[in-house]
């Protein structure tokens, strides 16, 4: 990849445009227009990206006035929290720390907040929404957006330059040990753009995807009267089963039929079929 790639839905954001999409209209709270990652495949000139710890979290836009899940919905979160982030539009995740997603989305799914909750959520911002010149530049102005601020759950998300696959693969090995989930990596060179599109890539130990829950599949043996496994449809038709992955409680209590899941997997047969694939959570929909 030797320049910027158009992505499938080419918006190029303003900020009057963006609080105009974040308005709720008749229908519901419209889904704002965000930047979604692609999968790093193969070799890529690394000088080029700033790269980043994937963060577990949930994504929220913040316009100025509203905090905003990706699905649209107003997050409730306490007034000073709100009252603390700047008037600029930020794009980030809120977040507590490496292995406490469960905890956050409890936390940040509630119509009526806890303070005590809420203390320990930052908002790890990466992304100035509608903000002119390159990603460069705009990581630059977000440093100085969130120093001025001076809030304590408000950051920046770390961003650094690694000179070759050696290096990148290594912090990724570091970040896995540590509990973390995996690397993001930002074309340096990138205006804002919204859609998916290569110029952020997303670096895991295992892939992952979403599925819709067809039926369940009865345990034998040990797992007699349990959850044996899942029978999944993924959005372009493919069938499988995940079997592994669940605690004995979410055996007891599986994902219902209809509901959407989040898998891991190593790589696709030729068929599309996802190999070793392993139950991660039910999908949260913020």
């Amino acid at each position: 990849m030797t320049a910027v790639s158009r992505p499938r839905r080419n918006f190029l954001v303003g900020t009057a445009a963006l609080l105009a999409h974040s308005l709720v209209s008749a229908d519901g709270p419209p889904a704002p227009p965000l930047l979604l990652a692609e999968v790093l495949r193969g070799e890529v000139p690394l000088e080029r990206y700033w790269v980043s710890e994937k963060l577990d979290g949930a994504r929220a836009l913040w316009d100025g006035r509203q905090l905003r899940f990706r699905s649209g919905r107003e997050v409730a979160a306490p007034a000073w929290f709100l009252a603390g982030l700047p008037p600029e539009p930020l794009d980030g995740e809120l977040w507590i720390a490496r292995g406490r997603f469960e905890q956050l989305s409890g936390t940040v799914r509630r119509l009526q907040p806890v303070d005590e909750e809420w203390r320990r959520v930052r908002y790890m911002v990466f992304e100035l929404p509608g903000g002119d010149g390159d990603f460069t530049q705009r990581l630059e102005r977000l440093r100085g957006i969130v120093a001025r601020a001076a809030v304590p759950w408000l950051a920046a998300v770390e961003q650094f330059r690694v000179a070759d696959r050696a290096e990148l693969d290594a912090r990724l090995a570091a970040v896995v040990r540590e509990g973390g989930e995996g690397l993001m990596l930002h074309r340096a060179d990138a205006p804002y753009l919204t859609g998916r599109s290569d110029v952020l890539l997303k670096l895991k130990p295992q892939l992952d995807a979403e599925a819709r829950v067809i039926a369940h599949l009865p345990g034998r043996g040990r797992l007699t009267g349990l959850l044996g496994a899942l029978e999944l449809e993924t959005p372009t038709g493919v069938r499988f089963r995940v079997g592994s992955g669940f605690t004995d409680e979410e055996r007891r209590n599986p994902p219902p039929v209809g509901s959407v899941i989040t898998y891991r997997y190593r790589d696709l047969t030729a068929a599309g079929v996802p190999r070793f694939a392993t139950y991660l959570r039910r999908r949260e929909t913020f």
